[in-house]
């Protein structure tokens, strides 16, 4: 019995190998990831062809057969990766994996065709759905891996954002329809009426298709409209500020790793490619590693110069 699960062990450290690529050199992953992003990619152009009548009526056997293949290959990549998932220390069990924004964004990709199987479903609703799978992509690159880590994060920050849009929304919506219901009762006849004018306003859209004709109604949209800009501000910089938060903890993970190589006073080639893998899997341009790998070098030779015991330049030191 034991062999057996030493085998089942084994089976699944090399399954999470070639999923999560921890050797981000390995070559058979990387051609796994690859052929992953490719049929993603795939997937969404599929989506994008099937609402063009004429394709979808020349080539409507193809398109399916190849959202039959990708619903295959995403099913068995979803268990193999839930299979793996207690190989990754970031989750003790395979439920915390189940539940995290990746994992979830993996369940979204297959949901839509499985609801398909079992509920009679409009399919023009399905193929909407189906343009989810291009969020997998989040998997495979930094820039989108380091967006969805400032929403994760940052989630408090965004819900207390939508919770003050929600009350402006209500006071605009309010204030409207006091001042215009009388002039304009088809627009603004009621306060969930005069809503779509106010979400309008307050995100600066203004459509132009509803607007105040009463003075008080144009002042009122004034004060509205100026603190809209504010309001379609407060995302962005929560946004802004998040994955400059992001930037600088990648940039110091990869400063820790040169500091770490430089333990034993030179970085050997062995080093050399960590130092790559991990900058690669940081998403960091090899002009930022350059720069940071100037900085350490230039502490740690300021540091190696001075006294250990009272810190004074060794050089100034040695003078009489």
């Amino acid at each position: 019995m034991s062999e057996v699960l030493t085998d089942s062990d084994e089976l699944r450290k090399k399954v999470y190998w070639w999923l999560e690529r921890p050797d981000r050199a390995a070559i058979g992953p990387w051609l796994l990831e690859i052929v992953l992003i490719v049929l993603i990619t795939l997937n969404v152009a599929a989506v994008l062809l099937e609402t063009v009548d004429s394709i979808y009526a020349r080539w409507g056997f193809a398109l399916n057969l190849l959202e039959g293949f990708s619903l295959f290959v995403f099913i068995a990549e979803y268990a193999a990766r839930l299979w793996v998932a207690t190989e990754n220390p970031n989750y003790k069990t395979r439920a915390s994996w189940a539940v995290s924004p990746i994992a979830i964004i993996d369940l979204l990709a297959i949901l839509p065709a499985l609801l398909y199987l079992l509920f009679p479903i409009d399919l023009r609703l399905l193929r909407t759905f189906r343009m989810l799978r291009l969020l997998k992509l989040t998997r495979y690159s930094p820039a989108l891996g380091m967006l969805l880590a400032v929403f994760e994060e940052e989630a408090g920050a965004f819900f207390a954002g939508f919770f003050i849009l929600m009350v402006m929304l209500i006071f605009a919506a309010s204030g409207a329809w006091l001042a215009e219901h009388d002039a304009q009762p088809a627009a603004f006849g009621s306060i969930p009426a005069a809503m779509w004018w106010a979400m309008a306003t307050l995100t600066t859209v203004g459509y132009g298709d509803v607007t105040p004709v009463t003075v008080a109604g144009k002042i009122f949209g004034a004060a509205i409209t100026v603190i809209g800009i504010g309001m379609a501000a407060l995302p962005a910089g929560i946004i802004a500020s998040g994955l400059n938060d992001q930037l600088h903890r990648r940039r110091a993970s990869l400063e820790r790793e040169f500091r770490k190589a430089l333990e034993d006073g030179d970085i050997c080639e062995k080093d050399e490619a960590d130092i790559e893998s991990v900058r690669k899997q940081l998403g960091l341009s090899r002009r930022s590693a350059d720069h940071i790998r100037e900085r350490v070098h230039a502490e740690t030779l300021s540091d190696a110069e001075r006294c250990p015991t009272c810190g004074q330049p060794t050089e100034q030191k040695a003078k009489p």
